[in-house]
């Protein structure tokens, strides 16, 4: 397995996280609100800047790729989780979550993510550096996903439904009718039952294994490095809680964010299969030479894919905005 640090700085790294998750944890059990937006706010910009000092530490004490690499790959791994908040959403509203307790689900569920994703992550570092025509497998699974997430269009509650594991799970567990705050089990008539909550995490759990299923292969696009891809995807995904409660309402304006996914994850499709020939001794297709792209390349089109996608979503929606307004001024 490929990687750029020591042991010793993978369990430092993990006892470092493990620290976040339990203050984390120590926060959601003593607040006794819903998350207002300076909370939320003060959270992301935490999360945000604890990514930029792991790069700054990365650039310092590791010199190489790893920090540019770690940058890209946060980047993506982020952009890419935005899309999830709105499936995050439509399951909040589909199973009429108490605000309080929304907190608390989104935690469990992306803790448990994460453990998953560490799976993931290890067995394709392992699956790369035994075959190198891994490479064109999961370049052609990006490539498949960017054009499968550009047909589908904007986001919309159809985007959930309950899968076969949910249902099972509502089947064999003692399950509550009603919630009780944010509490997972409860008493009905003497009886200890499980409430909802524990349906809703796992659908949130699910959820995020799914959403793996494309981020994971494009940050390997990236870099093959277990620690960058591990740290990128951790502290992406612990800052996506508090994002939820911060951007509710502007992830419905940036209404291309499906098609600026798409071309990202296409772009590292074809950047792999590029990889792959490379790896095969193919460096020309004809009269074309087959490029090499670099990690600074492939940051700079990222950022610049997301920064277009953005504003001209802001832009169209503004005007159907003011479209609205002037037809309901003029009684159209």
């Amino acid at each position: 397995m490929v990687s750029a640090v020591t042991p010793l700085v993978w369990i430092i790294t993990v006892v470092g996280l493990l620290a976040i998750i339990a203050l984390d944890l120590t926060v959601i059990a003593r607040r006794s609100r819903t998350v207002s937006i300076t909370d939320a706010t003060r959270w992301v910009l935490f999360y945000v800047a604890l990514a930029g000092l792991f790069a700054a530490a990365l650039f310092v004490f590791n010199p190489g790729p790893s920090g540019s690499e770690f940058v890209a790959g946060y980047i993506t791994e982020y952009s890419l989780s935005i899309d999830n908040l709105f499936v995050f959403m439509i399951i909040m509203t589909k199973f009429a979550v108490p605000p309080l307790a929304q907190d608390k689900v989104l935690y469990i569920g992306i803790v448990l993510s994460l453990l998953l994703r560490a799976v993931f992550i290890f067995a394709g570092a392992a699956a790369i550096a035994a075959a190198s025509w891994v490479f064109y497998i999961l370049g052609a699974f990006l490539i498949y996903t960017a054009v499968r997430l550009a047909m589908e269009g904007e986001n919309d509650e159809d985007d959930f439904k309950e899968n076969a594991a949910l249902r099972m799970l509502r089947r064999i567990l003692p399950l509550s009718k009603d919630f009780d705050g944010a509490r997972l089990a409860t008493r009905v008539d003497g009886k200890r039952m499980l409430t909802p909550l524990v349906i809703v995490i796992a659908a949130i759990g699910m959820a995020n294994v799914v959403f793996a299923l494309d981020s994971i292969p494009a940050i390997f696009g990236l870099t093959t490095d277990a620690y960058v891809i591990f740290t990128a995807n951790a502290l992406a995904l612990m800052g996506l809680r508090q994002l939820y409660f911060l951007i509710g309402g502007l992830l419905e304006r940036i209404i291309y964010l499906n098609v600026g996914l798409a071309v990202i994850l296409g772009f590292i499709g074809v950047k792999l299969l590029i990889e792959a020939l490379h790896g095969s001794h193919v460096d020309d297709i004809g009269a074309f030479h087959l490029p090499e792209i670099g990690t600074v390349t492939s940051l700079l089109f990222i950022v610049a894919t997301l920064t277009v996608t953005t504003v001209v979503s802001l832009i169209k929606t503004g005007v159907i905005d003011k479209r609205r307004v002037d037809d309901e001024g003029t009684g159209a």
